[in-house]
């Protein structure tokens, strides 16, 4: 069994509807789904059957998971191409493992924790002060891609458990407008910044970087305010020096540790900042759990081998393009481009880890929005297009507003849409309805049509009790750990980035053309397009 043959076997899959599976199988719910660390999942409404699954786990064994998994947890060079382990999953382990794992790199590991929730203290407690002698009210957060997103999702999956008092404002996007929207709400006594870059050379974080610190060396007296203010987390110690930045208040970043992976580290300082050292734990310790239970659940019962399988089904035998992610909680809004970076990022790639081109498909073009404002936007196409998108409803059973009815409302709309998905509605059924109506036979045959849907859509749905910081730390763990075994099965390197470093090469090759510098490798669109644009700004 291996990925190519999966297109043959699907063929009665294509052609049945996943409603029909639950009439031949009364126990169904209870077979396609499983919970662990504080998550339920419901997988029934994928179109798959026993049979197909289990010539998934034999993929997977084939593929031989388990002891990747466990290469991975243990620290071997998975990262082939940028030679490095990849061990995000040791900084939410207990120091114990740490050592086990890190050696004694441990010891660095743990400092730096613990220097980390030093600051969170002294900042929350009144004990650190700003230049000016004020406390701190207000966090910026500098950062692009991993070390934006995942504290931006967190930020807001979290934002009832903002318990100190500050308040933090994450700075990503290169545009202008956008950084000084965000300087003109904050008073620079009483801001704290920290600015996050692997290597301190990242061209839109340093950007960005410059604009914070002209802001506040402009709007105060204090000499030493870059020195008071500031935090850093880089690898870079020169350059952040060099910036400003005191060498105390630089923490470290680890090669094993990728961008889009690297929350639960030193990246997570203004996260921590904003709902204090016990949350930032707590988030840890429920990743934690899911990570043991990838570990060592066996993979009918692994959740995120289940639901990385299941994507492999859709992706590579069904053949569907896409992956809809629809969070029906408004705390999880920004979890849908999360990851989108975090998916298709990883494992948007065409070549092996041994550089030979792929026979077949990998990620999907990840896209979603909160509900239920989705249902009035592209959830028409996914109801009455010919795609077919394979969609996560995530939702929490207790709500955090104190407005019971809407949280039940929210719910049903979710329930609703995955029922509305797998069903659909013949044009039988439609017709019965508006003859039910009382609509004419020359009325039914014209608008029948327009009101068919195909259903047969798959689903999971994913249900947490409740948004907690463990089961927010279990969600993103789970997600991560699917793409590593999607990847693992599509025998690529889900750990470099490629593609975003040649945007980066041509990018400075074209700011340098804008100032004067040589365009003829350019395109002769690119050329004309810098021109206007210096056309412009010379007006």
């Amino acid at each position: 069994m291996d990925i190519s043959s999966l297109s043959a076997l699907s063929k009665a899959a294509k052609s049945r509807a996943i409603v029909s599976l639950f009439s031949t199988d009364q126990t169904r719910v209870e077979q396609y789904s499983t919970s662990n660390a504080g998550l339920y999942l419901d997988f029934s409404k994928q179109n798959i059957n026993v049979t197909e699954l289990n010539q998934l786990f034999d993929l997977a064994e084939k593929s031989s998971l388990a002891e990747k998994i466990n290469a991975q947890f243990c620290g071997e060079v998975i990262n082939n191409t940028e030679k490095r382990a990849v061990l995000h999953t040791v900084l939410r382990a207990p120091d114990e493992k740490k050592q086990a794992i890190l050696g004694a790199q441990a010891d660095e590991v743990i400092a730096t924790e613990q220097h980390m929730a030093d600051i969170v203290n002294d900042i929350s407690s009144g004990t650190l002060l700003s230049a000016s002698g004020e406390k701190f009210t207000d966090i910026i957060a500098i950062g692009i891609g991993g070390s934006y997103y995942g504290i931006k999702v967190a930020l807001s999956a979290l934002s009832t458990f903002h318990t100190t008092g500050l308040n933090a404002h994450v700075i990503a996007n290169v545009d202008g407008a956008a950084v000084e929207e965000k300087l003109a709400k904050l008073n620079v006594a009483s801001t704290l910044v920290v600015v996050i870059s692997k290597t301190f050379t990242t061209q839109e974080t340093l950007l960005n970087a410059l604009a914070v610190k002209n802001w506040m060396i402009k709007h105060s007296t204090c000499s030493d305010i870059i020195g008071k203010q500031w935090f850093a987390v880089s690898t870079n110690i020169v350059k952040a020096t060099e910036f400003g930045v005191l060498e105390k208040n630089i923490l470290p970043m680890w090669d094993w540790v990728g961008g889009r992976f690297s929350l639960w580290s030193a990246v997570g300082l203004p996260l921590a900042l904003v709902i204090g050292n016990e949350n930032f734990n707590k988030l840890k310790q429920g990743a934690y759990q899911m990570d043991q239970h990838f570990q060592n659940a066996p993979f009918e019962q692994n959740m995120p081998v289940l639901m990385a399988l299941l994507g492999i089904w859709n992706r590579n035998a069904l053949q569907y393009s896409s992956l809809a992610i629809l969070p029906y909680d408004h705390s999880l809004r920004a979890l849908p481009g999360y990851l989108q970076q975090t998916d298709m990022e990883s494992n948007g790639k065409s070549v092996s880890n041994t550089g030979e081109k792929l026979a077949w498909q990998t990620a999907p073009t990840v896209f979603g929005q909160e509900g239920t404002n989705g249902q009035h936007a592209f959830m028409q196409l996914m109801h009455q297009s010919d795609d077919i998108i394979p969609t996560d409803f995530i939702v929490c059973l207790k709500g955090a507003s104190h407005l019971p009815e809407h949280h039940q409302v929210l719910v049903a709309n979710c329930f609703a849409q995955s029922e509305a998905l797998m069903r659909g509605k013949t044009l039988a059924e439609v017709e019965g309805e508006l003859d039910a109506a009382g609509l004419t036979p020359d009325e039914i045959s014209t608008l029948a049509s327009h009101k068919t849907m195909k259903g047969n859509t798959p689903s999971n749905t994913l249900l947490l009790e409740e948004m907690t910081p463990e089961n927010l730390g279990a969600l993103l763990a789970l997600y991560e750990h699917k793409i590593f075994v999607q990847g693992v099965i599509w025998q690529l390197n889900s750990f470099d980035q490629w593609g975003v470093e040649l945007g980066k090469q041509l990018g400075n090759s074209i700011l340098s053309a804008i100032n004067g510098g040589e365009m003829s490798m350019l395109s002769a669109s690119s050329q004309n397009l810098i021109k206007r644009f210096n056309s412009s700004t010379n007006k």
